[in-house]
């Protein structure tokens, strides 16, 4: 009895207490939002209605630094701590249009950031897995996620390099840091015709968006569109 207490008290009053964190949306985030998904996405291309639901019912707003909530929704990364960025919202939508995800996919994301990404992945598929080697990003979006009520999304503090392999086999995988090869053990735990992207290139110059599709004990790589993104760290960077 006491377990179902305790596990009670945990629900009703962890959401609360982190719901200090979270800017609440509000009609001038509304009116932005609206504006971001017809000018930067809608007009460059991406035309999924699930991946446009998503990038309209998501509060970027509260996954970025509080002085910086007025930007939120421009055509631009911004810095959110460590030397990290939440990305331009068009390639997050983009990122995520390109996976062609259905619904019901178990995706892992590699490099949680802001948690940004993440939600807008979770407000498309059933579930989401996400690792962020660093502690304090990682906290940080973690109470983010869960004060924004998001429930199928697993977070994780590690080195993404080497994946979430008691949760594989993943039907897509998304990189958000700039890494020079395919990291093996991500491929390993892609299913067969399972999706992986990532910014493939120089972690220190530009990259090129790239798909990679799983054949059996093969792959085929995509190349999708120049970009520039922070290097993944950790064993991908000291192993260089």
């Amino acid at each position: 009895m006491k377990k179902h207490l305790i596990a009670l008290l945990i629900i009703t009053v962890f959401p609360s207490f982190l719901m200090g964190r979270v800017q609440k949306d509000a009609p001038k985030y509304q009116q932005a939002r609206e504006k971001m998904v017809l000018s930067q996405i809608r007009l460059r291309g991406i035309s999924d209605k699930k991946v446009l639901k998503a990038m309209s019912e998501v509060l970027r707003h509260s996954f970025v630094p509080e002085d910086l909530a007025s930007q939120a929704y421009a055509d631009h990364p911004l810095p959110i701590g460590e030397g990290q960025t939440i990305s331009q919202p068009y390639i997050v939508a983009l990122m995520t249009e390109r996976l062609k995800l259905k619904g019901p996919e178990s995706v892992l994301e590699i490099g949680t950031g802001s948690g940004y990404q993440a939600a807008v992945l979770a407000n498309v598929v059933k579930e989401v897995y996400t690792i962020e080697i660093r502690k304090n990003l990682h906290t940080k979006a973690n109470q983010t996620l869960h004060s924004l009520g998001y429930t199928n999304i697993k977070t994780r503090h590690a080195d993404g390099y080497f994946g979430w392999p008691e949760a594989a086999p993943f039907d897509c995988i998304m990189i958000t840091a700039a890494i020079d090869h395919i990291p093996p053990p991500l491929l390993k735990q892609l299913k067969d015709g399972g999706r992986l992207i990532l910014p493939l290139g120089n972690p220190f110059s530009y990259q090129n968006l790239s798909l990679v599709i799983k054949q059996g004990e093969d792959y085929t790589v995509k190349q999708i569109t120049g970009v520039l993104f922070v290097p993944m760290t950790g064993y991908a960077l000291d192993h260089n």
